[in-house]
Order: C-alpha cells, then sequence, then structure tokens
C-alpha cells in the first residue's frame, strides 16, 4: 500500500483485510537522489517488495501512479489505484497548464512550514480540524523530495492504461476531477481523501477486488 504524495503510511490504518487472507505492507516515501528519474525510483521502491509471493500494489493518488511504475518491474497479481489517474490524459487542465508552462518550477513546497503558519490564524473549528487531519497525514516535508514529486506528477507520460488496472475514484475528488477519468468504479460522494472516510467500502469490497475482480467489476 503506497500513500499519496507527502503523505505518511498511516492513511491505511483503517483498512482492515482479513489476516489469515493477507499480509498488508505498508510502503513509505523515500528521499529521491539528484536527478533521479522516476522510474529508476520506481526500481528502488521495489527492493521493498517480497518476491516470492503474489503481489498487489495498491497506491493512493501520486501513490497510485507510482505503484503503476513499480509494477512494470515486478510480477503483479492484481494493480489497484485510489484517487488517482492512469494517463497523463486524466490529468485535469490546470495541471496540464502548470506542466507545459513549467510554472511548478517556481512554486513553494514547503508544505507543512506553510500549514503551521496557516495555523496560527484566527480560523473556524471546521477549518483547524483541518489543518490538524493535514499534519497527521502529511508528514515528508523534505523540499527535494516535494520538488521531485510535483514534477513526476506532473510530466509523467504514461500514454495509456496499464491493461487490468483496477481504477477506484469518488464523484466529488477535486484534486482529479471524475470528468476526466474513464473506466472506473465511481464511489459516491467520495472525495480525494476517500480512503480515510470511506473506508468501510474499501474494507467491504477490496478482498472481492483483489482476489476476484475483472475489468467488468469497474461498473460496481
Amino acid at each position: 500500500m503506497m500513500p499519496g504524495m507527502a503523505a505518511n503510511p498511516a492513511i491505511f490504518e483503517r483498512i482492515q483485510l482479513p489476516e489469515d487472507e493477507f499480509e498488508s505492507i505498508w510502503l513509505s516515501w523515500k528521499i529521491p537522489k539528484q536527478e533521479e528519474s522516476f522510474s529508476t525510483y520506481a526500481q528502488r521502491m521495489c527492493v521493498d517488495i517480497p518476491k516470492d509471493v503474489p503481489i498487489v500494489l495498491m497506491g493512493v493518488s501520486f501513490g497510485g501512479v507510482l505503484v503503476q511504475e513499480m509494477s512494470k518491474y515486478l510480477n503483479v497479481k492484481r494493480l489497484i489505484i485510489i484517487s488517482s489517474v492512469k494517463t497523463k490524459h486524466e490529468l485535469p487542465t490546470r495541471m496540464k497548464v502548470a506542466r507545459d508552462t513549467a510554472v511548478y518550477k517556481v512554486l513553494p513546497t514547503s508544505l507543512l512550514d506553510y500549514i503551521y503558519q496557516i495555523e496560527k490564524l484566527p480560523l473556524g473549528n471546521l477549518i483547524k480540524k483541518r489543518l490538524k487531519l493535514y499534519q497527521q497525514y502529511l508528514s515528508v516535508n523534505d523540499k527535494d523530495y516535494l520538488d521531485w514529486a510535483i514534477e513526476k506528477m506532473l510530466c509523467w507520460e504514461q500514454d495509456r492504461p496499464i491493461p487490468g488496472t483496477i481504477h477506484i475514484h469518488g464523484d466529488e475528488d477535486l484534486v482529479f476531477p471524475i470528468k476526466n477519468i474513464k473506466q472506473c468504479i465511481i464511489i459516491p460522494k467520495g472525495t480525494h481523501i476517500m480512503i480515510l472516510n470511506k473506508y468501510r467500502w474499501f474494507n467491504k469490497n477490496l478482498p472481492y477486488l483483489i482476489t476476484e475482480a475483472t475489468l467488468k467489476d469497474n461498473t460496481l
């Protein structure tokens, strides 16, 4: 299980698969080496994957993009992405513009420092709760990592979906709007962080999706 950009694997803490059938391994982001390519990084992440058992890769958001790259170097039984994209064509227009203009190269990327500053402002309880949530799950604040990750996300060159990919997506995802997503399992009222608040759906359906699902199940 691979978390999203800058997130720690605690985002999966509510995902409970039957222990007599599955062993869950949480993966964490590594700090990229200087000018490391996405493919080389993906191969380095594969070092942590057991090679002698059937492998299911599951990733959220940018983590979903990474597991697709990792699957090119592993014998994977099932590839599941959540709140993510299967190709560069599913990116929203604003991300394509940021890529084409290279504006992302001048954006500030010290994410958690920004959150800490915002927290000092007089804010409502709802905003404060959301900031606490971000602080809890977003823990990778290395600037080199964030610069690298944003560039790899925006400049991902995948042109066609990897055959057999199971894509689970919320119809209220604001990061990757559903209007751009093709052939996926749609979760009603699912947002970009639905791995946290729709965990009951995942706990109910993931065992089947892992063991039995085909692309036909993208209509669930």
